[in-house]
């Protein structure tokens, strides 16, 4: 089992930078694949991007391409998104989430995802 807390969330203006984080706790963080997903008001959950555990695969959503960033470091048990050029439709609450299946299995969708964390606002001014 995995717990996550996200931080690093706020309001920036478009065409700024931001960096999510989202730590782990627990033994295993470096078992699970892991994903970013955001929620804007009134929308779906959808996904941003995706991790395979031992960072060898990742994958984006077409509008984050180029300006997004995932990484990981299982030593410190941490994920982050590192998102660059932002734009007023990225305003959104972003929610990590770990994945216990095989990374290929569906790491765009939400409901293959195991554990989530409670998510951090990102707000982008224009």
């Amino acid at each position: 089992q995995v717990q996550l807390v996200e931080s690093g969330g706020g309001l920036v203006q478009a065409g700024g930078s931001l960096r999510v984080s989202c730590a782990a706790s627990g033994r295993t963080f470096s078992r699970y694949n892991m994903g970013w997903f955001r929620q804007a008001p009134g929308k779906e959950r959808e996904f941003v991007a995706a991790i395979k555990w031992s960072g060898s695969s990742i994958n984006y959503v077409d509008s984050v391409k180029g300006r997004f960033t995932i990484s990981r470091d299982n030593a410190k048990k941490m994920l982050y998104l590192q998102m660059n050029s932002l734009k007023p439709e990225d305003t959104a609450v972003y929610y990590c989430a770990a994945k216990s299946r095989d990374y290929s299995d569906r790491y765009y969708d939400v409901w293959a995802y195991d554990y989530w964390g409670q998510g951090t606002q990102v707000t982008v001014s224009s």
